[in-house]
């Protein structure tokens, strides 16, 4: 089937265009854009890829492509199509929550404030979108409170004069209009406070209450004058706790992605350097890359809020950048500013963004889950026969042509099992060579397992070893001359000396930098073998240095470590002058130190 699917692939246009993917029954399963149809169509169908695009063409029964004139066309067109068949494979965000707005009747006599998720062109105001119905129904009821307009369910005028007023009047968060404490016209001039605080402009309502408050005072309205000092202080109270989120147009929005155990879309809505909203929505690792995915969500989540910023920051760079501020301004009917920051306050808003990606998705999951999560997606990735319950991992450590040692650490379920790591002092070796020494401690380990030793008689799923195609080359091979067939992965280092990628003994590469928890679990393997590694080296250097201090007279294990953590090694302790060492240990150590090297030299 992908020998067929490769051929008509080949025989594609280079040329920009929307590719469609169907299953055994017609059913659409993915869609995407290329800037050239056949190189990206035929990419699908040869190679290896990531689990979830292995899934997804494996379900490949035939694909369709449609040929636009231009990139910015093929993004409309995929667009609208995965709008209209909301493919499986596809990233898609979840419609159903909406994104609620404050709509408010100004043709009613009494206007109250209510909840609805699409503005309609009926003559009513709107403020918002805010980020889920709680919080929108919270905003109302703190701005109500504000200004003293009542937030329960008594319609007006029809229930003015009919029983007692509520706690709210008593609690002095209402003004009591049920029981006729105010006219239509002092309503509706609450009404208008409340929109100015939705719009944002608390600064011109507090300046316009300031006002009224002095004349108030001056005329010796003390009660009325109160009550507006009352109202600037529950006003400036909101301001401060920034619990009024937006007007129509938010000034800037900044967009966070991360990968985990799940994968998390935010949105932080920024208004003149405040943070006024977040919008967030945790989906399944995504098919596509990350330019992709960032790509697809943020035209999604646009074309379905309606409301445009006049700012959008990206946390990376997405090839269709410009196409997609071509796109928004379409649908915005003005300019919208698409950007990737790189530095100064807009870069820390991207950084605040993904932070808050991150901390979602861990709070969605607990550390169990997580774990599962992360080494079911390492066994898809690197087609592991079993689940990796059991990770082991060696790496060499050596100073110059002396002391050469390998460690060897474990880690159950995704964590450190302390008391099955192994060290192992390499024999019969006068000069560094980490491929001969690689090969003699896996060897030893597995031997060993061959030979019924209970402490190591259990099998890894999976073996991962410090050091390139070379390193896994050469336990692949011992391992295999015992018998036995276990997976074995290099680990391959950037160049700031991070785990980057997996590869094989044949030299294939498996990224891990798309899958953050992934990435983090392997670099702390590696960190954790190599600090083990190094630890078993230095004890060994010590021991030697020590036992050529255990001759001197007067030294004791105190004294030693003393001069040892300063010296470092015995050529240095063999250099100091008498002075250098009465710095480190009391003069009666010191002379017996000093006197030992130095009646030594004289001697020879």
């Amino acid at each position: 089937m992908l020998d067929t699917l490769l051929q008509k692939a080949n025989k594609l246009p280079m040329k920009p265009g929307v590719y469609i993917m169907l299953d055994s029954s017609g059913k659409v399963i993915y869609v995407g854009k290329a800037k050239k149809l056949k190189n990206r169509v035929t990419s699908y169908f040869r190679g290896s890829h990531l689990p979830k695009v292995e899934a997804m063409v494996e379900k490949v029964a035939d694909f369709n492509v449609i040929v636009v004139d231009s990139e910015f066309e093929s993004l409309i067109l995929e667009n609208s199509l995965i709008k209209q068949h909301q493919p499986h494979y596809n990233i898609l965000l979840k419609d159903d929550k909406g994104y609620p707005f404050i709509r408010l009747d100004k043709n009613s006599q009494f206007p109250r404030f209510s909840i609805i998720n699409r503005p309609q062109k009926d003559g009513a105001a709107y403020f918002g979108p805010f980020g889920g119905r709680n919080v929108t129904r919270e905003i109302i009821d703190v701005v109500c409170k504000a200004v003293g307009l009542p937030s329960c369910s008594k319609a007006f005028p029809r229930d003015i004069g009919k029983g007692r007023p509520c706690l709210n009047y008593q609690m002095g968060n209402c003004r009591g209009w049920c029981s006729g404490n105010g006219s239509e016209e002092e309503y509706r001039l609450a009404i208008g406070q409340a929109s100015l605080i939705l719009e944002g402009k608390t600064k011109e309502l507090i300046e316009e209450l300031n006002e009224k408050m002095l004349e108030c005072s001056e005329s010796l309205r003390f009660e009325l004058a109160a009550e507006y000092r009352d109202r600037i202080r529950a006003i400036e109270g909101l301001s401060n706790k920034q619990r009024v989120i937006a007007t129509t147009f938010s000034d800037t929005d900044a967009v966070g992605f991360k990968r985990g155990a799940k994968s998390c879309f935010v949105v932080l809505h920024f208004k003149d350097g405040s943070l006024t909203g977040k919008d967030f929505e945790l989906i399944s690792d995504p098919l596509e890359d990350d330019e992709e995915a960032v790509s697809a969500l943020v035209r999604q989540y646009y074309s379905s809020r309606g409301i445009w910023p006049k700012n959008i920051l990206l946390p990376i760079e997405t090839d269709d950048i410009d196409d997609l501020a071509a796109l928004f301004a379409q649908l915005a009917g003005r300019k919208v500013a698409v950007e990737v920051p790189q530095r100064g306050d807009r870069m820390r808003l991207i950084e605040r963004a993904d932070m808050n990606a991150a901390e979602e998705i861990l709070r969605s999951t607990t550390s169990e889950q997580r774990r599962k999560d992360t080494l079911l997606w390492l066994q898809k990735a690197l087609d592991l026969p079993e689940y990796p319950t059991r990770i082991e991992a060696f790496d060499v450590s050596n100073l110059g042509d002396t002391g050469i040692v390998a460690a060897m650490t474990v880690h159950k379920d995704g964590k450190p099992l302390k008391r099955d790591y192994r060290k192992f002092r390499i024999k019969d070796m006068d000069i560094r060579d980490d491929y001969a020494s690689m090969r003699q401690a896996v060897g030893r380990r597995f031997a060993r397992l061959k030979d019924g030793d209970e402490k190591f008689s259990q099998l890894p799923q999976l073996l991962l070893i410090d050091g390139g195609v070379t390193h896994a080359y050469a336990a692949k091979q011992v391992v295999s001359e015992l018998g036995l067939t276990i997976p074995i992965f290099g680990m391959v280092k950037d160049d700031r000396h991070r785990t980057r990628a997996l590869v094989t003994a044949d030299g294939r590469e498996i990224s891990i930098c798309t899958n953050q928890a992934v990435f983090s679990l392997i670099g702390n393997i590696q960190e954790e073998t190599h600090r083990f590694a190094i630890e078993y080296q230095r004890s060994l250097r010590n021991e030697s240095f020590g036992s050529e201090l255990n001759a001197i007279s007067g030294v004791g294990e105190k004294r030693k470590n003393e001069l040892l953590r300063h010296f470092k090694t015995i050529k240095a302790i063999r250099a100091a002058n008498f002075d250098e060492l009465c710095a480190v240990v009391p003069k009666n150590t010191a002379r017996a130190v000093y006197d030992y090297y130095h009646k030594s030299e004289e001697q020879q």
